[in-house]
């Protein structure tokens, strides 16, 4: 997801290659992050190829802001 808060979107092999999971395991979870309406699918054929993007929604950001914090305040107290 810190992917697509620098970006404003990522292809499904651009996730793949930088975060070094399966298509398996990166469907899976892109599955559930859109079910939780954190990101975006868009589906698009580039020539004849299938191509599928994704960027972050508002809520996507705010939950992932709300994320960092915790991990942020977590870390200050050891």
């Amino acid at each position: 997801m810190s992917v697509l808060m620098v970006n404003e979107y990522a292809d499904f092999n651009m996730l793949k290659e930088l975060l070094g999971a399966t298509d398996g395991n990166l469907a899976s979870h892109t599955k559930a992050l859109e079910k939780a309406e954190y990101i975006l699918v868009e589906k698009q054929f580039i020539g004849k190829k299938p191509n599928t993007r994704y960027s972050t929604t508002k809520l996507g950001k705010a939950e992932f802001k709300k994320h960092i914090n915790a991990l942020e305040k977590l870390i200050n107290k050891t």
